[in-house]
């Protein structure tokens, strides 16, 4: 059958959208800061500006949105001061105090509630990673970093010099020694707080070593407690997360003699915590590492009015089967907002503490960085799907009025590409359902099939959400005139413990590829999808999964596999964090390695015959190249056809305006002639890298 022609909707109109990254409510209620990100004007990067957004208009009515800041700067993290002015970190330059690798270290800058120009608050010495201001009391908490045995005058000479003129030494005693895209720097993040005029200065972890490299932290409304997650190492080599409560009231307390450590319990990890308005309860997320399964999620309280029961937290969620995300808290401290997965939406539930009771409040889309305006009873945040960017959305709680959007920033139409999206529920080779998205283009022709692209999702444990995709967008193949299928199979959150279980431990290849196989069965029977021109797809273990199928059967024209897994137990000594890969395996690769690579894709290359493109950025160290380069050197030794594409600046995603649009059209080039051989892509050729 013909292929669709592609519609005009290409990854350059796609990256030339603005990017909502946070919000932040008034303390009057009335409208939000918004940080959107745009692209700058040669295309090569993007900024980040601070928006207005009323929000205290009628439903349903668009409102007029006013820039607030603007420039060759990254604005971003809105906070407001209990004063109404509104701090942002940025890397802006200051002309009042010129110095090397300013643009390096973001800064706290303040735009006062009056208007004005925006005026720099902080002046640490190596820059600010995050902070937050007390909601109404006088109080500011940061997290910056420091190099240890360095004094505090003279820690930016000395980062300085040691970046212009060297030694460029690491030296470590422990793991890890990476993460992510980058060697751990010899700085190391402590807790500061101040007055939040940034008066009064207090290092309130001058002795850390790496107890803070990923702390989260709240501040008290009145600005006088903070609550750290506190991490040191477990039995397993594993992070176990606690948290340390600086309670500022008492008087005389300076320094770590301020800290009281809370929630200690070993193989398990805190996070996301979050004040109560009157600062008498915390409620935080708790990770448990129980043996042999994948790890549980709670949603727990603490009393913090007396010293024994601050000691010993409740869980809050014991009978509901989901991975809660404290949001914010009801102005009466006896309900709380949060996010929680379910059937592939990540959607807001209100929560009673007494009763335990729930209660689902969106059924549609997914939604992030939650607000209450109590005045009004209005949830405020950001809402994005599968069809459409974030945006800021308004949701009455207190009748039945519908979410609205009092503005549209991204610039995006939904519109403009037509497309219809079903979700199915597919019968596994064991009976269990598997939850997956279909998007087709609208109006397929009666009699007309598609080509077809099964994208699996990273993770595995992750999902497919009614969300929108930067990374890898499923719209843009439907513009091409491709049917995607986006199955949730075995591993996926959302759909239970149980679930999430059947992934956890050596067996990516087991049921989980049932799953993806009885998905890929079904929609090939569909009258809208042509069976025998299907390409298999997919990131991180997506990639695995492809490269498991690559190795399985060769009913696929194709395969495309990015930043994927290739050998079970080389990958070990590689990878940026090795105990967690031991945690996910459930057995490590030293006493048994044949037994370790039983669903190792390395162990059946042999087997592979479908054309295969490669995708790798050369500074991933999450699944780092050395993959990579091994897959394409064992299918070239095979003969398979096959093609690597190297992104020497990227890491484990391709994020660079540019090196997005190569990556997306290096992959419509390639499944072109096995797709839709006789239809032309819409592409722009002059921006196709060479392979």
């Amino acid at each position: 059958m013909d292929s669709l022609a592609p519609v005009p909707f290409s990854v350059e109109q796609m990256i030339a959208l603005k990017r909502a990254q946070s919000v932040a409510l008034s303390p009057c209620g009335k409208w939000v800061a918004a940080a959107f990100e745009r692209l700058a004007n040669d295309g090569s990067k993007y900024f980040c500006d601070i928006w207005r957004i009323p929000v205290d208009g009628k439903r349903g009515v668009q409102v007029e949105p006013i820039q607030l800041t603007s420039g060759s700067s990254r604005d971003t993290d809105p906070c407001f001061r209990s004063d109404g002015a509104l701090g942002f970190l940025s890397d802006r330059l200051d002309a009042q105090e010129p110095g090397a690798n300013q643009h390096e270290r973001k800064q706290i800058w303040l735009l006062p509630a009056h208007g004005g120009e925006p005026q720099r608050l902080s002046n640490e010495a190596l820059g600010v990673c995050s902070f937050k201001f007390a909601r109404q009391g006088n109080g500011l908490a940061l997290i910056s970093p420091f190099l240890p045995g360095v004094a505090q005058a003279e820690q930016r000479a000395t980062d300085d010099k040691t970046r212009s003129q060297g030694p460029s030494i690491l030296h470590y005693h422990s793991m890890p020694v990476r993460f992510w895209d980058h060697w751990l720097p010899s700085a190391v993040p402590h807790l500061i707080w101040c007055a939040q005029d940034a008066s009064g200065r207090r290092d309130l972890t001058p002795n850390v070593a790496r107890e803070l490299l990923h702390a989260e932290f709240d501040i008290s409304s009145d600005g006088q407690q903070v609550m750290l997650t506190w991490a040191q190492e477990g039995a397993d080599r594993i992070a176990d997360v606690a948290l340390m409560w600086f309670d500022l009231r008492t008087e005389g307390a300076v320094g770590e003699a301020a800290g009281q450590l809370l929630a200690v319990q070993a193989l398990t990890e805190a996070s996301c915590p979050l004040f109560s308005p009157d600062g008498t309860q915390l409620v935080y997320r708790r990770k448990m590492r129980p043996p042999h399964v994948a790890p549980h999620f709670g949603l727990q309280l603490l009393d913090l009015s007396s010293a024994a029961s601050c000691q010993e937290s409740i869980n809050l969620v014991a009978e509901w089967d989901a991975w809660p995300v404290p949001a914010a808290w009801h102005s009466d401290g006896k309900s709380l907002f949060v996010f929680a997965e379910e059937h592939a939406m990540n959607a807001i539930f209100s929560l009673e503490l007494k009763s335990g009771d729930v209660m689902r409040l969106t059924h549609e889309a997914s939604h992030s960085h939650l607000f209450y305006d109590d005045k009004r009873e209005l949830l405020i945040g950001l809402r994005a799907s599968l069809a459409h960017p974030p945006e800021v959305f308004v949701l009455p709680c207190n009748d039945s009025a519908e979410l609205h959007f009092p503005a549209r920033l991204a610039g995006f139409d939904a519109g403009q590409i037509p497309h219809q999206l079903r979700q199915l529920q597919v019968p596994s080779s064991d009976g269990v359902a598997i939850q997956s998205w279909l998007l087709l283009p609208e109006n397929v022709p009666e009699g007309q099939a598609l080509p077809a692209l099964l994208w699996i999702h990273g993770g595995p444990i992750n999902a497919w959400l009614d969300s929108w995709h930067w990374r890898w967008n499923p719209l843009l193949a439907v513009a091409q005139g491709y049917a995607v299928i986006m199955p949730n199979p075995r591993g996926s959150t959302g759909f239970g413990q149980v679930f999430v279980d059947g992934i956890w431990g050596n067996q990516w290849g087991a049921q989980c590829y049932e799953d993806v196989m009885a998905v890929v069965d079904y929609c090939a029977q569909l009258p809208e999808i042509d069976g025998t021109r299907i390409a298999a797809m997919g990131g991180s273990f997506g990639g695995y999964m492809t490269n498991w199928i690559g190795t399985q059967n060769s009913r696929f024209n194709c395969l495309v596999t990015h930043a994927s897994l290739y050998s079970m137990s080389t990958f070990t000594s590689h990878v940026d964090l090795p105990a967690e890969w031991y945690l996910t395996m459930d057995e490590e690769p030293y006493s048994d390695p044949v037994n370790f690579d039983r669903y190792s894709p390395s162990r059946y290359v042999a087997n592979w015959k479908t054309p295969t493109l490669i995708l790798h950025g050369a500074k991933d160290f999450r699944v780092p190249v050395n993959e990579g380069l091994a897959l394409f050197e064992a299918l070239q030794y095979h003969g398979v056809p096959s093609q690597l594409v190297i992104f020497p600046d990227e890491h484990h995603w391709i994020f660079k305006p540019n090196n997005s649009i190569a990556w997306y059209q290096t992959i419509f080039k390639f499944l072109q002639p096995y797709l839709q051989p006789n239809l032309q892509p819409n592409l722009q050729p002059n921006l196709q890298p060479s392979l």
